[in-house]
C-alpha cells in the first residue's frame, strides 16, 4: 500500500511540473512581437508613399534585407559617380539581394533608407508580415495628399485613380476599411525616373497620428546636395533606369511582382526562366544574412525553412566580411574595376603602394616572429636523439666480409703483370735519349741537321736490338702492345 501511495505521489509530482512547464512558456509565446498598428504603418510609409509604383516596390522588396542595405548605401556613397544602369552593373559581383542591388540606380531613395536602419528593418518586416496593410496604408496616405492638393500629374510623374476592386467576403475586426480607390503614379518616361523627396507634414496635411509623426529625410549634405525646393517636393536630377527599375506593384491583389524582361536585361548572372511578362515576388530568405524577423509567423516561414550550411554562414556573418573586403578592394583600384578580368588587365604600378611595414593591425614583422621562436628547444631536439642506434648500426657492420674481400685479391697476377714488363727497354730507351740535346743548336741550320741524324741513328739502333715478340713499331703512328695482357680475376677487386 505505501509502495502504491509513493507511486501516484510521483506521478502526481510529474504532471504538475508539466503543467507548470506549459504555464511558463504560455507567457514567451505570448511576448511576441504584435503587428504593426496603423499609426506605425502610416509613420513608416509616409516618406515613400509618394515614390513611383516600379520604385516603391522595389523599396519595399529591399527592406527585406536590412545588412544589404546598409552595404549599398555605403557603397553608393563612395561612388557617387555611378548612377543608373551603370551603377547596378557596377555592383553585380556583390553578394546582395537583386532588390538591393536595384536601389544604387536611385542614390537619393538610397542615402534616405541609410540614415535610419531601424526604420529600414520594420518597414520590410512590416511588408513581410502584413502585406495587404502595408499596400492600404499606402492608398491611403496617397488619397490624404491627393486632397491636400499635393498629388497630382506634372512633368515628373503621372499621377492615375481609378476605382477599388469590391472589398473581400471576411471582414476583419477592428481592421481599417479598405481604400475604395487606387491611386497609381508611373514615371513621366519609361526611361527617366524622378525620386521625390517631401516633408510628410506638408505633403499629406494636418497628421492624424500625434504620438507618431512621421519621418523627414531632406537630402543628406555629405552627398553633395543642394536641396531646391519647389512647392515641397524636391525632384533633384532624372536619372536613366532603362533596364534598372523592374518592379511593379499589382494594386488589386496587393503584391509586388518582377517585370521579367527588365529584370533578365540587367541581372545577366542571376536570370529568370519564366514565360510570363511578370511574375510574383518571393522573399529569399539566404540573403537575409543572420538578421532575425519580427514575429513568430515570420520566422516559422521563413528562417525554419533556410537550414542548408549556406545560412548558417551567412547567419554567421561571413557574406558580410566577404562584402566589407569587396569594398576595400574597390577603394583601391575603383568599382569598376573590381571584376576579375578587370584586375587581370589593371596597371598594378598605378595602385597606391602599401607602407613597408604591414599594414595589418596585429600583423606579425618577420624579426618579432624570428624572436618569438623558443630556442631553449632546439637543444632539447638534438639531445633527444638516441645516439645509441647510431652505435649499434656502426657495430652492426660486418667487418669480416670485408676483409674476406680483400684476401680474395690475387696478388700473383698483379706481380706477374710487374714481372712481364722488360726493364731493360725501357732503361736502354731511357739511356738513348739525350734530354740535354732536346733543345740545343735550335737556331743553327747545321746543329738541326746534326740532330735530325742523330735520331734516326737511334731508331735504327732500338729497332735492331728490340726482341722479335716484345718490340714497339712506331712506324705509321700505330702502337703494339706486347703480346703478354695482364689477366684480371673474375671476381676479383680491379
Amino acid at each position: 500500500m505505501r509502495i502504491a501511495a509513493t507511486a501516484k505521489q510521483a506521478l502526481r509530482s510529474t504532471l504538475l511540473l508539466a503543467v507548470l512547464v506549459l504555464l511558463g512558456a504560455a507567457p514567451a509565446r505570448a511576448a511576441d512581437a504584435p503587428p504593426f498598428t496603423q499609426a506605425q504603418l502610416d509613420q513608416m510609409l509616409a516618406s515613400i508613399a509618394l515614390f513611383p509604383d516600379p520604385l516603391l516596390a522595389q523599396v519595399l522588396m529591399a527592406a527585406t534585407y536590412p545588412s544589404d542595405v546598409a552595404l549599398a548605401a555605403d557603397w553608393a556613397y563612395r561612388n557617387r559617380q555611378f548612377k543608373g544602369d551603370d551603377a547596378v552593373k557596377a555592383v553585380q559581383d556583390q553578394p546582395w539581394d537583386p532588390s538591393v542591388k536595384s536601389l544604387v540606380a536611385f542614390p537619393q531613395a538610397l542615402a534616405m533608407l541609410g540614415e535610419k536602419p531601424a526604420w529600414v528593418q520594420d518597414l520590410g518586416d512590416a511588408f513581410l508580415a502584413q502585406p495587404e496593410a502595408v499596400m492600404d496604408s499606402v492608398q491611403y496616405l496617397r488619397a490624404r495628399a491627393k486632397e491636400a492638393g499635393n498629388l497630382a500629374t506634372n512633368e515628373q510623374q503621372i499621377v492615375t485613380v481609378e476605382p477599388a476592386p469590391p472589398p473581400p467576403q471576411v471582414i476583419v475586426v477592428n481592421a481599417p476599411p479598405p481604400p475604395t480607390q487606387i491611386i497609381t503614379i508611373a514615371p513621366a518616361s519609361p526611361q527617366v525616373v524622378f525620386v521625390p523627396i517631401y516633408n510628410p507634414v506638408w505633403a499629406f496635411g494636418p497628421w492624424w497620428h500625434p504620438g507618431f509623426p512621421p519621418w523627414f529625410f531632406p537630402p543628406p549634405p555629405r552627398w553633395g546636395w543642394s536641396a531646391g525646393w519647389n512647392s515641397g517636393f524636391w525632384w533633384g536630377v532624372g536619372i536613366g533606369a532603362s533596364a534598372a527599375l523592374w518592379g511593379g506593384v499589382n494594386w488589386r491583389t496587393r503584391d509586388v511582382n518582377i517585370n521579367v524582361n527588365r529584370w533578365n536585361t540587367i541581372n545577366v548572372n542571376n536570370r529568370i526562366d519564366s514565360r510570363d511578362r511578370d511574375v510574383n515576388w518571393r522573399h529569399d530568405a539566404r540573403n537575409r544574412h543572420g538578421v532575425p524577423y519580427r514575429d513568430t509567423a515570420s520566422r516559422e516561414r521563413f528562417q525554419n525553412a533556410v537550414g542548408d550550411r549556406a545560412a548558417r554562414d551567412d547567419f554567421r556573418g561571413r557574406d558580410d566580411q566577404r562584402a566589407r573586403a569587396q569594398a576595400a578592394v574597390a577603394d583601391r583600384v575603383g568599382a569598376d574595376n573590381v571584376s576579375r578580368d578587370a584586375l587581370r588587365n589593371i596597371d598594378r604600378s598605378q595602385l597606391p603602394q602599401r607602407p613597408a611595414g604591414s599594414d595589418r593591425p596585429g600583423a606579425a614583422r618577420p624579426q618579432d616572429r624570428a624572436g618569438s621562436i623558443d630556442r631553449s628547444q632546439l637543444p632539447d631536439r638534438a639531445a633527444n636523439v638516441d645516439r645509441s642506434q647510431l652505435q649499434n648500426r656502426a657495430a652492426g657492420v660486418d667487418r669480416s666480409q670485408v676483409q674476406n674481400r680483400a684476401a680474395n685479391i690475387d696478388r700473383s697476377q698483379v706481380q706477374n703483370r710487374a714481372a712481364g714488363m722488360d726493364r731493360a727497354q725501357v732503361q736502354n730507351r731511357a739511356a738513348e735519349v739525350n734530354r740535354d740535346n732536346a733543345l740545343r743548336g735550335a737556331g743553327n741550320p747545321q746543329q738541326v741537321r746534326q740532330q735530325v741524324d742523330r735520331g734516326n741513328a737511334s731508331r735504327q739502333a732500338m729497332q735492331q736490338r728490340a726482341p722479335s715478340g716484345g718490340n714497339v713499331q712506331r712506324a705509321g703512328g700505330n702502337v703494339q702492345r706486347p703480346a703478354g695482357n695482364v689477366q684480371r680475376p673474375s671476381g676479383g677487386r680491379r
